[in-house]
């Protein structure tokens, strides 16, 4: 018997050629406003960081049905080619001595992350066992575990989660719906506040002198190198990044089925060393810093980092474009178990930031390499700036690690909780 073929779609704009039209009109519209210089836009763009309209405009298109998102194949398209392109661009460009010299608070602050992932795991049910003891009843704390390992490492995390835990599948799309609006929800709050860094970074009285060092540094190369690129320039730069990520694709496949051919008892899956995008991630990056200390580096002279940030917001708008904002009337109370869980890990974020005196940047991108991963971490670092992308790739790339294990040490805590209930 033949697969039943899926449903159409209901959208208005149906072709993934015309979606990229609009988004790409989105992304012109945006920074076209960003750029004026008086009259309502400069007043509106004074207010709201040009990122957040690049996010939620598409988010808008999808959910009152001018779009598809989920049935659109630019999201994968943007993670799969010119996320890895833009991260090779970046790290071309990059300063190594200038991030190291960051030091260890950026980890200080991820692993802060992880730790308030899995007590806001433990608070949410806790306090909605006393709010609407519904949300947590039965097998609610299954589902919890596939959303602890997304928020700590990622996709390939959550679904081992799934696996292990064995979650219905009705409830895994439950925690996938809330894994996506509250994840968002909280990425364009960063966001938003990445746009007031300097003041956030006066209240947690943070010593920001490190990070200032290394924008500095990129300013001062940026002005040795800068000249008009030529017409080979931007192909050169295009080779560098189209040409890496096709080795990343090229490396990923083999590894990847190498890997999975290792005995099961090895448990190489526990590490995502089983994730295509894993690996693809790892090798563009790793291609990437190879790259800044070669020649190539001269590249950012001519403009690499500008044509990868062009990258990195078609692939914010494809990222937005998956989010449903009507979504946030259905299943109220999971919801709101999800905004408990996010603002326990914010709080303790914020508490420990404060207390380190850790500058904004490092407590939203060790945030976002939890809760987004390598597909958003480097949006989020680079609304400070964008040689300080590869830092949220690196800490990105740690989650993948820790997710597993991290997930399921609290999938045994809620199991806990839910039979002492």
């Amino acid at each position: 018997m033949a697969p039943e073929s899926p449903a159409p779609s209901a959208a208005l704009i149906t072709s993934d050629a015309a979606v990229l039209g609009l988004l790409a009109i989105i992304l012109g519209f945006v920074f076209w406003g960003a750029s004026r210089e008086r009259g309502f836009w400069k007043k509106f763009y004074a207010v709201v960081p040009a990122i957040l309209p690049c996010y939620l405009l598409p988010a808008i298109a999808n959910s009152t049905g001018l779009v598809d998102g989920a049935g659109s194949g630019l999201y994968p398209m943007a993670r799969d080619y010119l996320l890895p392109a833009s991260l090779v661009l970046f790290c071309v460009s990059m300063d190594i001595g200038g991030i190291a010299r960051l030091g260890p608070k950026a980890l200080v602050m991820f692993l802060t992350g992880t730790v308030g992932v899995m007590l806001g795991a433990l608070v949410s049910f806790t306090v909605m066992g006393v709010v609407h003891p519904e949300t947590v009843a039965g097998e609610t704390w299954r589902g919890m575990t596939t959303l602890t390992g997304s928020w700590i490492g990622g996709g390939a995390n959550q679904a081992a989660m799934k696996e292990v835990f064995d979650v219905d599948a009705t409830l895994f799309g439950q925690f996938a719906a809330v894994d996506v609006i509250v994840g968002y929800v909280w990425m364009a709050t960063l966001l938003f506040m990445a746009s007031r860094a300097d003041a956030w970074d006066r209240w947690l009285k943070a010593d920001t002198s490190a990070i200032e060092t290394l924008k500095q540094r990129m300013a001062s190369y940026q002005a040795q190198h800068a000249r008009i690129p030529t017409l080979t320039d931007l192909m050169l730069i295009f080779a560098v990044g189209i040409g890496a990520t096709g080795i990343a694709h090229f490396l990923a496949e083999p590894l990847v089925a190498w890997i999975k051919s290792m005995p099961a008892e090895w448990r190489l899956q526990d590490y995502s060393l089983d994730s295509r995008f894993f690996w693809l991630v790892v090798i563009a990056t790793t291609i990437g810093v190879v790259a800044s200390l070669t020649r190539a580096r001269q590249l950012e002279g001519a403009g690499a980092s500008k044509i990868g940030t062009v990258f990195l917001y078609v692939l914010i708008a494809t990222i937005g474009m998956q989010m449903d904002l009507k979504a946030l009337a259905d299943k109220p109370f999971l919801l709101l178990l999800g905004l408990i869980w996010i603002s326990v890990h914010a709080g303790l974020m914020l508490l420990v930031a404060r207390l380190i005196r850790a500058p904004l940047f490092f407590m939203a991108v060790g945030s976002q390499a939890n809760i987004g991963a390598a597909a958003s971490a480097p949006v989020v670092a680079s609304a400070f700036h964008p040689a300080l992308a590869p830092v949220g790739v690196l800490l990105a790339v740690l989650g993948y690690v820790l997710g597993t294990y991290c997930a399921y040490l609290t999938g045994v805590m809620l199991q806990g909780l839910a039979g002492a209930g």
